[in-house]
């Protein structure tokens, strides 16, 4: 009995010891928001076994991490990003624009923070259903001539990924080079047959943050969200929908799967096939930079605007925990601080930070229509709470929240005032503001905008408002459900 308390009291001092290592190493040399810190201390020190093992996993810090430094790349960036620099400075050019005056500020702020050029020669496809979406992009991978880059968060072993897979093959068999890229956790069910028939016909595969110890991975925090497609570097896509036949199908569960994606032609695939180097150099440590056929010179692109139909004014912004602004969240709330008639909102998951916040429900309190729709089901119970919580907190402010009852809403967007839009992979959540990898596309356009604008609308018709009185009278239960995720939203 004594060896048994002596062995039990050296666990509980070592652990103390541990707990107090972690504790320090939180609080003092990590970058991380107040309410991020206080929760993981939480975490440590109520839970010391769960929540040590829960920081190994996914409490890392990966922010300081120099992961994509390309000399070349930055070099080119840089040349280009000084072009544009001088361009805004010249407000003689600027006022003759009206979209690059009235959001001259955020233009700018994406082109010094991010290196995001702007770009005006393009054209775009949104799309809202898979079958739409995948048709597309399977003719656009049958007639490609020179290469073909995927990057997708999930690749399911289906039916879908078969598909696509012998039309790679066919292609790479006919001399298009081909790369595909998937995260290591949304690609854990991948066949290893398929992969290595894929191989064996010289299509190249990475995967971005892999399994360590056959399915364990110890970076599960930090996922590549990304949705990327470039074609011969003239079509691009980019949006909400991964690879799997549930965004075809749908589910039994969630039955159909709303969501947005869009495709890009013009200089704005650029933006995309930048990303997707930078990732698939880190995954896989080939610098496909080194070839001029995948990267046109982004100094080389136009940057002027004209007057013209043929405008579409558009910025590839991408944001992730490598990265020391939060790039895509501060586009949001942009442009929620920039609207003056409504602004609506598609997402999944619902966690804002304060930040965000703090910005719709000024916007709902100063007259602005702020529309936030959100899924009727959840496919992550403690996520769906938490998303509750925080739409209640928008109906104490005047804004409106709808619950989509026609299937599983996954499209990612903010759109407003029928002028500007950001679409792309990011939730408006803390982990896609922090954690994940994700890119957007920010546009500055009435006709796309109002496109997307219109979706919503028509999607209104297939949910139900969730007002405040809804919210009120919600039970108890579900009370205590909301502020246990509530408190757990900085981890969720």
């Amino acid at each position: 009995m004594f060896e048994f308390f002596k062995t039990g009291h050296f666990a509980f001092v070592h652990l103390f010891y541990l707990n107090l290592i972690l504790s320090v190493v939180i609080v003092f040399f990590q970058r991380r928001e107040p309410r991020t810190v206080w929760t993981w201390l939480l975490a440590l020190n109520f839970l010391p076994v769960v929540g040590i093992i829960l920081y190994l996993l996914i409490g890392q810090d990966y922010r300081k991490s120099k992961m994509f430094k390309i000399k070349n790349v930055e070099d080119s960036i840089r040349k280009a990003a000084i072009k544009q620099e001088k361009f805004f400075a010249n407000n003689e050019r600027v006022l003759n624009d009206p979209y690059t005056k009235d959001y001259q500020r955020q233009m700018q702020y994406n082109l010094m923070s991010g290196g995001s050029l702007m770009t005006m020669k393009n054209t775009l496809t949104v799309f809202k259903d898979g079958n739409d979406k995948f048709d597309a992009l399977i003719d656009d991978i049958k007639n490609a001539e020179e290469y073909i880059h995927l990057q997708y968060y999930i690749i399911k072993n289906d039916y879908l990924f078969r598909n696509i897979s012998r039309e790679l093959i066919k292609k790479a068999d006919e001399g298009v080079e081909v790369r595909v890229l998937f995260d290591g956790m949304g690609g854990r069910f991948m066949s290893k047959k398929i992969l290595d028939n894929m191989k064996a016909h010289k299509i190249k595969i990475g995967i971005f943050f892999p399994a360590a110890l056959g399915k364990v991975n110890f970076r599960i925090n930090y996922r590549n969200h990304r949705k990327i497609a470039v074609i011969d570097g003239k079509i691009g896509y980019v949006g909400g929908f991964n690879i799997g036949k549930e965004y075809v199908d749908g589910s039994k569960k969630f039955g159909h799967w709303r969501d947005t994606h869009l495709r890009i032609e013009g200089e704005a695939v650029n933006g995309l096939e930048l990303r997707f180097g930078l990732d698939w150099n880190y995954a896989t440590k080939e610098d496909i930079f080194d070839s001029d056929r995948y990267f046109k010179p982004l100094e080389e692109m136009n940057i002027v605007p004209k007057n013209g139909d043929d405008i579409l004014r558009m910025q590839i912004i991408s944001s992730g925990p490598d990265s020391e602004t939060k790039l895509i969240r501060d586009n949001y709330i942009e442009i929620i601080n920039h609207a003056k008639d409504h602004v609506y909102i598609h997402t999944p998951y619902f966690i804002p930070d304060e930040a965000f916040m703090s910005a719709l429900n000024i916007a709902a309190r100063s007259g602005v229509d702020v529309r936030l729709m959100i899924p009727c089901m959840p496919d992550h119970p403690f996520v769906y709470s938490a998303t509750l919580s925080w739409a209640g907190t928008l109906l104490e402010a005047g804004g409106k929240v709808y619950t989509y009852e026609k299937g599983f809403l996954h499209a990612k967007s903010v759109m407003a005032d029928n002028r500007v839009s950001c679409v792309g992979t990011a939730n408006m959540d803390i982990r896609s503001f922090e954690l994940n990898f994700e890119v957007n596309a920010m546009i500055y356009d009435d006709k796309v905008t109002g496109e997307l604008e219109d979706n919503f609308m028509r999607d209104i018709y297939d949910s139900k408002e969730y007002t405040f009185e809804m919210y009120k009278n919600r039970s108890l239960v579900q009370r205590i459900k909301e502020q246990v995720s509530r408190l757990l939203s900085p981890l969720l």
